[in-house]
C-alpha cells in the first residue's frame, strides 16, 4: 500500500512539473525609438503567434529642449509620425493577434539619462495613473512595459510606485498585461518589485543582450539563473538586432531557443528593435516567429 501511495505522489509531482514547464508563442518587438519612418505594417507578422509591439518610450519628463522630471506625468517620446492613434487602431483592427504595449522609462531622454525620480509615492502614482490612462486610451494601448534603467529612488520606493501603478491600471481595466525589462546590473530594483508585486506582472523581458558576448551554454545558464530569480514568471529570450552583447542569431541564439523550447522553458522571444532590423529585411523576426509557432 505504501508503495502505491509513494508512486501516486511521484506521478502527481511529475504531472505538476510538466504543467508548469510550458512554452509560449509570444513574440514582442520594441518600435518607435530610432526612426520616424517606421510603420507597424513594415514588420512581418506570423498569424500563429501572439505579437506585441512595444512603443519606446513614454517618459515622465517634459517634452521640450531641456527635459526634466515631471513626477509621474508621462509624455509621448516615441516617434508618432506613423505610430499615432489612427494608425495603431487601424492596424489592430486588421490584425487580431497583435497587441500594443508602451514602455516606460528607457535609458535616456534628450542628451541625458532618464531617471526614475518620484517626489513621493502617492503623488507619483496619482500622476502616473492619470497621465497613462489618458495616453493608453488615446493610442489604443493594451499593456505597459517597465524599462527604467536609472534611479534616484530606493528599490523599495520603485517597487511600491510601479507595483501600485500596475495594480490600479489592471483593476480599472485600463491595461490587460504588464511586463518588466530588467538586466543584471539593475536587478536589485526589479527583484524588489517582483518579490512584492510579481503576481501582477505577466512577462519578464530580460535584456540578455546587456551581457557581454555569450556562448550558447552561457546564454542558457544565464536564462535559467534569471528564471530562478523571477521564479514563476514568463521569461522571454532576447537579442539586439543592431549591436549589443549577449548571444546573436548568427552565433547560436536560435540553437539556444530550441534547446530551451525542448525543455519547456521558452516563455517567448523579444527583439530590440524594429528600426535596427529593417535593413536586414526582418529576417530574424521571421525566424523567431517561425520557431515559436512550430
Amino acid at each position: 500500500m505504501e508503495f502505491y501511495r509513494i508512486l501516486s505522489a511521484t506521478l502527481l509531482s511529475l504531472l505538476f512539473l510538466t504543467c508548469n514547464a510550458s512554452n509560449s508563442k509570444l513574440f514582442r518587438e520594441y518600435i518607435g525609438a530610432e526612426s520616424n519612418s517606421m510603420k507597424l505594417s513594415d514588420v512581418p507578422i506570423n498569424s500563429k503567434v501572439e505579437f506585441h509591439f512595444i512603443l519606446a518610450f513614454a517618459i515622465d519628463y517634459t517634452d521640450d529642449n531641456h527635459p526634466s522630471p515631471t513626477n509621474g506625468k508621462f509624455n509621448v517620446f516615441w516617434e508618432t509620425n506613423h505610430l499615432g492613434p489612427g494608425q495603431i487602431g487601424s492596424f489592430k483592427g486588421s490584425n487580431s493577434n497583435v497587441k500594443i504595449a508602451v514602455s516606460l522609462g528607457g535609458d535616456s531622454v534628450g542628451s541625458g539619462k532618464a531617471f526614475f525620480a518620484p517626489k513621493s509615492k502617492t503623488s507619483w502614482v496619482q500622476n502616473a495613473v492619470y497621465s497613462l490612462t489618458y495616453m493608453i486610451n488615446k493610442y489604443h494601448i493594451d499593456g505597459i512595459d517597465i524599462d527604467y534603467e536609472h534611479f534616484k529612488a530606493s528599490p523599495e520606493m520603485f517597487a511600491e510606485c510601479i507595483g501600485q501603478l500596475i495594480t490600479i491600471l489592471k483593476k480599472s481595466g485600463t491595461i490587460s498585461f504588464a511586463s518588466i525589462a530588467p538586466y543584471e546590473e539593475i536587478n536589485s530594483h526589479y527583484l524588489a518589485l517582483w518579490r512584492k508585486y510579481g503576481h501582477v506582472i505577466d512577462y519578464v523581458n530580460f535584456q540578455f543582450y546587456a551581457y557581454d558576448k555569450l556562448s550558447v551554454s552561457h546564454f542558457i545558464s544565464n536564462f535559467k539563473k534569471q528564471a530562478s530569480n523571477y521564479e514563476g514568471g514568463q521569461l522571454l529570450a532576447s537579442f539586439e538586432s543592431g549591436g549589443g552583447g549577449g548571444l546573436k542569431p548568427a552565433n547560436g541564439f536560435f540553437e539556444a531557443c530550441n534547446e530551451l523550447k525542448d525543455q519547456g522553458k521558452l516563455g517567448g522571444i523579444f527583439i530590440w528593435c524594429a528600426e535596427e532590423s529593417k535593413n536586414k529585411g526582418f529576417q530574424y523576426e521571421k525566424k523567431s516567429q517561425d520557431l515559436l509557432a512550430a
